[in-house]
């Protein structure tokens, strides 16, 4: 069985080495490894994300990619406005990375916002918001827009 370590990103087959500093408590998720490419048809690699999502929860995923970005349960609101079409807001998403926040003038007033990315593909997803400067606002901060056209649905939509 393999390991993968979230705190620096590399897979251990379990070693009985001490641990370095950083790694002490850090608990090692188990990874799929690739399989073998014995005889017969050709064997593709296993991607790996940060997070899986519980299949028995409705989910998105990235729709270039298919990691998972946030369960259902997670959905604000699917009355957003994205910066190429509709989008969702989301109480916390999984397997994105946030860029630098800067000051934009929304649709509903001056926000800081950090764009938001797949952790797999590194396709640009939507935004943070970090802070709302009206006081109406003030609900979104820490709060995720996922434009749909980034998304697709699945486990259990039917």
């Amino acid at each position: 069985m393999l390991l993968r370590c979230f705190t620096c990103d590399r897979l251990c087959g379990g070693c009985t080495a001490p641990a370095p500093p950083a790694h002490q408590g850090i608990v090692l998720q188990p990874v799929m490894p690739s399989c073998d490419p014995g005889p017969g048809p050709a064997c593709l690699p296993t991607k790996t994300f940060r997070s899986y999502l519980p299949r028995c929860h409705r989910t998105y995923s990235c729709v270039h990619c298919r990691a998972h970005l946030a369960k259902h349960d997670e959905l604000i609101s699917k009355s957003f406005q994205g910066s190429h079409g509709r989008a969702y807001l989301f109480n916390s998403v999984v397997n994105v990375g946030c860029g630098p926040a800067e000051q934009r003038l929304l649709l509903t007033g001056l926000h800081s916002v950090a764009d938001i990315f797949c952790e797999s593909c590194k396709t640009t997803l939507g935004w943070k918001y970090e802070q709302a400067f009206e006081t109406s606002q003030k609900y979104k901060e820490g709060k995720y827009i996922i434009e749909m056209s980034h998304m697709v649905k699945d486990n259990g939509w039917d």
